[in-house]
């Protein structure tokens, strides 16, 4: 654990005691690193074009870092103590169990918490004014999936799982949203499973996609590998609408037989002139391409900016400011609302693409739906 500042300090930077956020992110395994890598990339950027634009109120702001390391109890434990702190709020995390957790928290404590990139619909047991979301709730994006298997052929479809609320909330999505239109979802577990019996299984179901609801990189990279080597299942789809694909990691680990991998992505075909400056920015922080979550950390950052220069520092007064502020994001206008079913303050919606890395360059990216 440890404090971060957001970013070099310059004689012309604003002065006095920092504003302090609590940063939750996966930074260490078994948490997805790299995407707690990316999310505090664009955090940091952002805090630092806000310290350029003399703070907040003339004071700084200042990001206070934990890892969660995909850990809910360790999410937990980590806002207590960042409440003891006295930061002004909190923001982050990746995985959507850590985030329950935190969300959880953070009703019970009174400290305001802004999700960067979780999307379990349910983030609280009931509805709160402490926690807004950012990303899209996992039952719009994942209906937007199945929409595009629907579109492409697939009615019989294969999920490999692991025990998580999180996957199961998404097969149920699927399962619900494919059933009205003939098709059916498999779940193989992958706990009870070896990858050749995966395959077996794959061949006697007929399956036509099979759909990895599984850590990465394992046991997701080597189900990828024996699928692409088995001549039976050549024609099979393989997805993973959680966005495994959209990290260099996995490029990295699965070279060819990574792409043409179908994934969601939470961002627009067009990125406005604020994306585009701050995709070019990212990219020589990160010196990768930014993901879509690089993005989500900057748009966290820009909200808390906007709702304590407009409405202070005081706990209760930032998680009111939910209903009031509007903000110019990386991906357009960002504003939250209650919707139905959704416990916390939501931004409806954050675009939506699916999308898969190209085969004959796998570091390029093709839109294959949108929604």
């Amino acid at each position: 654990m440890n404090t971060t500042p957001a970013s070099p300090s310059r004689a012309d930077r604003p002065g006095g005691t920092p504003v302090r956020i609590g940063v939750l992110a996966p930074l260490s395994p078994p948490g997805w690193a790299e995407a707690g890598r990316h999310l505090l990339a664009g955090m940091e950027l952002a805090v630092g074009e806000v310290n350029d634009a003399d703070g907040i109120a003339g004071r700084p702001l200042e990001l206070v870092v934990r890892d969660t390391a995909a850990d809910p109890h360790r999410a937990a434990a980590a806002m207590d103590e960042l409440a003891g702190l006295g930061v002004a709020a909190v923001a982050g995390e990746y995985h959507s169990v850590v985030a329950r957790a935190a969300a959880a928290r953070a009703d019970a404590l009174g400290l305001p918490f802004l999700c960067s990139s979780a999307v379990l619909d349910a983030l609280t047991e009931g509805p709160t004014d402490w926690v807004a979301r950012l990303p899209p709730a996992q039952s719009h994006g994942w209906r937007i999936y199945g929409d595009f298997l629907l579109g492409a052929g697939h009615r019989r479809v294969a999920v490999a799982t692991q025990p998580s609320v999180y996957w199961a909330s998404g097969t149920a999505v699927l399962r619900d949203h494919l059933a009205p239109h003939g098709g059916t979802v498999t779940a193989f577990d992958m706990s009870a499973l070896t990858v050749a019996e995966l395959c077996d299984a794959l061949v006697a179901h007929r399956a036509t996609a099979l759909l990895l609801l599984v850590g990465h990189p394992e046991p997701a990279g080597p189900i990828v590998r024996a699928v692409r080597a088995d001549r039976r299942l050549a024609t099979v789809l393989i997805g993973a609408p959680a966005g495994q694909p959209e990290l260099p990691g996995w490029a990295a680990s699965l070279g060819d037989d990574g792409a043409a991998v179908p994934f969601l992505r939470y961002l627009p075909e067009q990125l406005t002139p604020l994306g585009a400056r701050v995709r070019t920015a990212l990219g020589e922080r990160l010196a990768d391409a930014p993901s879509f979550v690089a993005f989500e950390g900057h748009d966290t950052i820009a909200v808390l900016a906007e709702a304590l220069r407009s409405h202070g520092t005081d706990r209760a007064d930032i998680a009111r400011s939910w209903a009031k502020v509007e903000v110019e994001g990386t991906r357009g206008p960002i504003r939250f609302t209650r919707t139905p079913g959704i416990g916390v303050w939501q931004w409806v919606w954050a675009p939506v693409q699916v999308v898969d890395r190209d085969p004959a360059a796998p570091e390029r990216f093709r839109v294959l739906h949108t929604g």
